[in-house]
């Protein structure tokens, strides 16, 4: 099956460097960690690396093999390098001319040289759940030829500064035959402080399976290294690499040559062969697509249950999280939100759990997600996310922990799995107990209309989350529209539980809580003269804002709509006409004086602009399902609203589905370039309009 989930670039003339600077490949390995850079195969980002291994705490995930340089010796000594080389003038093609197709296979990139009657492909995958990175490269066609890698390594926290100097003699170096370990001597002189300081790296083990393989010592050879990207972001940009020597080995017909870079055991390494751990991944995969729903078995929806693999993982390093989940008889899993930088959010979870998941057959993993995090909940929220390297959650979140009320409900639809219920229905009832009489960071209901408040002084409690310094950049402080929308949902669905389970009595008062917040709700978020919502009611300066924004189409496309139906037509209307792109919806309206067409620049220009305007892919989910509830027949119509995700899967990160997008045409991709709720509510939605 696997063999059939193919995406194919092919250029049959000259290359355009730029197009291949912007596109990026990603291969994960279900620890968080990953392998990640360009198809020029120039790192333009800190976070591009062969191996970014995910380790315990407090190290988090880390670079341990930066950078390959790869060159081939043809018979008639003629030189080549394997992609460009970023050089102070602009980029030196060099053999990225002889590039002549690069295709996902399963999910798993492959790079196509031509040279002359010289034909040979290069392979980069991960083991599931190893620290482990292969570049396999292979002769197809042509005499055989030379091959020279030189690694380059820069150990550091992966989203760490690029530039700090190193110190003398950096590394340790242990040569057994053609195995060869680099150690850090000191960590904390490589990025790390305080406690990570005090503790050793794992050893980065490299080995070269292939013909006549040798490695050559040169006395640690640094290389100047530019990232584009990062120096455009306004960030650490510069730095030095250094190199122990290079490995060479001769490339033939019917023999692949592959490259190892591991933090693993050695015993871990060598236990499979490349080819035993290729096949061994790809029937993996070929499991994952056949577990699907049916919709998503081939072609879009199959890719996207590929993609969707890269964000559900294990996560390394909480020991205490992984004894406690065994002793229940389960499994540690959780959701990073976004390659490269982010780590697992409450909220991200929360709405990309279905199509992550439950769409995609890992019920037994989205419970272990659900009962996770219900075990983390604290004074009525789960963590808004988990710090690179920490064991504990932060909660500065107004909106996630009612999401896991929505997550839940369509788990228990997938799968009935009662006892879970049971096992968190003490813990969703004290939710509710603490929004009722009032929590952290202002979280409460107002008893005098039954609504759900949030705020407090530099924090930015909703998804709508950009913050500069002490500028926090789309202020919500009051009752936002989403999150009553969910406030009511989470009521309406305790309720339901409660009924179910047989206490009639309880229910009956999470009943009147939710319906004394309908009538209030319909009554104050009404915005007549512009026939929507406001999007917040009682903000910090006692007024409503009345800009028109995404948000409000949750009142109508939860489990539980909360805003009355006749109104639905104009909210939707509204929201089609004026936030409604090819890739999901705008954050503001264009016609508001704080729009912004673009998302670029430095941290600051790019805050400015996150929720203000930019297009955020995961809101096309909430949209189809207020579509599908108003016009449920509209087969052809809800399908055409996902046509615009089809060709970016050849854009940013190939296969994958970005976070932002610009806000105007040709909405060019932005921010993360591969992100879960992005990819999770587009899967979802493209199953659920089959």
């Amino acid at each position: 099956m696997t063999n059939k989930i193919t995406r194919s670039l092919m250029w049959p003339g000259e290359k355009n460097v730029e197009e291949f600077l912007t596109q990026e490949w990603l291969v994960a390995n279900g620890l968080g960690g990953y392998a990640s850079g360009t198809l020029a195969g120039v790192p333009t980002r800190r976070f591009h690396g062969m191996l970014i291994a995910s380790l315990p705490a407090p190290f988090g995930r880390t670079m341990m093999l930066n950078h390959l340089v790869e060159e081939l010796k043809l018979a008639n000594e003629m030189s080549f390098q394997l992609g460009g080389e970023e050089q102070t003038d602009g980029v030196k093609l060099s053999c990225l001319q002889c590039l002549s197709e690069f295709r996902l296979e399963a999910g798993l990139p492959v790079w196509r040289y031509e040279l002359g009657d010289v034909v040979l492909e290069k392979r980069v995958f991960m083991p599931h759940l190893q620290n482990t990175t292969y570049a396999s490269y292979q002769l197809l066609s042509g005499p055989s030829v030379r091959l020279r890698l030189r690694p380059y390594i820069y150990f550091r926290p992966h989203e760490g500064l690029v530039s700090e100097a190193l110190p003398d003699e950096p590394y340790v170096l242990t040569i057994v035959g053609e195995r060869c370990e680099i150690s850090a001597r000191v960590a904390g002189q490589l990025g790390w402080h305080g406690e990570g300081a005090k503790l050793n790296l794992p050893a980065l083990k490299l080995t070269l399976d292939g013909e006549r393989a040798a490695l050559t010592l040169d006395r640690g050879l640094l290389k100047d290294l530019s990232y584009r990207v990062e120096a455009k972001r306004g960030y650490d940009s510069h730095g030095l690499l250094w190199s122990p020597g290079f490995f060479t080995a001769e490339l033939a017909s019917g023999r692949d040559t592959t490259l190892i870079a591991s933090t693993e055991e050695w015993a871990t390494v060598q236990a499979l062969t490349p080819a035993a751990a290729l096949k061994a991944e790809r029937i993996r995969r070929t499991r994952l697509l056949s577990a699907a729903a049916p919709e998503a078995q081939e072609g879009f929806g199959a890719e996207l249950v590929l993609a969707a693999d890269q964000f559900v993982i294990t996560p390394a390093g909480r020991i205490e999280e992984t004894a406690r989940a065994r002793a229940a008889g389960d499994e540690v899993r959780t959701v990073i939100a976004g390659y490269h930088w982010f780590t697992d959010w409450g909220r991200d979870t929360m709405i990309s759990l279905e199509g992550l998941t439950l769409t995609t057959g890992r019920y037994a993993e989205a419970g272990w997600i659900l009962r996770t995090f219900a075990h983390y909940v604290r004074e009525g929220l789960i963590p808004n996310m988990f710090p690179e390297g920490e064991r504990e959650g932060l909660y500065h979140t107004a909106d996630a922990t009612l999401w896991f009320f929505q997550a839940l409900h369509r788990y228990l639809l997938m799968t009935n799995d009662r006892e879970t219920l049971r096992e968190v229905l003490a813990t969703l009832q004290s939710i509710i107990s603490f929004h009722l009489k009032g929590t952290r960071f202002g979280i409460g209901v107002d008893p005098r209309d039954g609504l759900l408040r949030q705020g407090e002084q530099g924090y930015q409690l909703t998804w709508m989350d950009a913050k500069v310094d002490n500028w926090v950049v789309t202020p919500r402080r009051g009752k936002a529209v989403e999150i009553n929308a969910l406030w009511y949902n989470a009521l309406r669905l305790l309720e339901g539980w409660l009924n179910e389970e047989g206490d009639p009595s309880a229910a009956q008062q999470v009943s009147d809580h939710a319906e004394h917040a309908r009538r209030s709700f319909n009554e104050r978020f009404w915005y007549e003269q512009g026939k929507y919502l406001y999007d917040v009611i009682d903000g910090e300066d006692g007024n409503n804002d009345s800009a028109c924004r995404p948000n409000q189409i949750l009142s109508f496309s939860l489990t539980h709509p909360i805003l009355n139906h006749e109104r639905w037509p104009f909210v939707l209307e509204v929201v089609r006409e004026k936030l409604l792109t090819p890739v999901g919806l705008r954050s503001l309206a264009p016609d508001h004086p704080d729009y912004e067409a673009r998302y670029d620049g430095d941290l600051r220009s790019r805050d400015a602009a996150y929720h203000q305007g930019t297009v955020w892919g995961w809101l096309i989910g909430p949209f189809i399902d207020a579509w599908l509830r108003l016009y449920p027949d509209d087969a052809q119509g809800r399908r055409k609203l996902l046509e615009g995700f089809i060709p970016h899967l050849d854009e940013a990160c190939i296969g994958s589905i970005s976070e932002i997008f610009d806000a105007e045409g040709p909405y060019t991709p932005r921010g993360c370039a591969a992100q879960a709720w992005s990819v999770a509510e587009v899967l979802r939605c493209w199953v659920k309009t089959g």
